[in-house]
């Protein structure tokens, strides 16, 4: 069994409130929840309005197959979001 998981950091530098934030980030994260079917939440900097960081998690039975959803997920990302990716951390156990 493999675990990929991955933390993207997002900057959204229109926003000007924590509404405008929450406006992108809960989009983003159930349009991708509901392609790919995998655990996605936003995990660090919530109190910061121009920042997002959202980790999702995926579990398969081979590291290729794990880094191929990590590819697609953040290719799907880059292009259903305002949002700029600023940095994608990726770890497969």
């Amino acid at each position: 069994m493999m675990v990929g998981t991955c933390e993207v950091t997002l900057r959204i530098p229109w926003a000007l409130s924590l509404k405008d934030k929450r406006m992108v980030v809960k989009s983003l994260v159930e349009k991708t929840r509901h392609k790919f079917n995998i655990s996605i939440a936003e995990v660090d900097k919530q109190d910061i309005h121009r920042e997002a960081v959202i980790g999702f998690a995926c579990v398969t039975n081979s590291r290729p197959l794990a880094d191929s959803i990590i590819d697609n997920v953040i290719r799907f990302m880059e292009n259903n979001t305002e949002a700029e990716i600023e940095e994608v951390f990726r770890e497969i156990l």
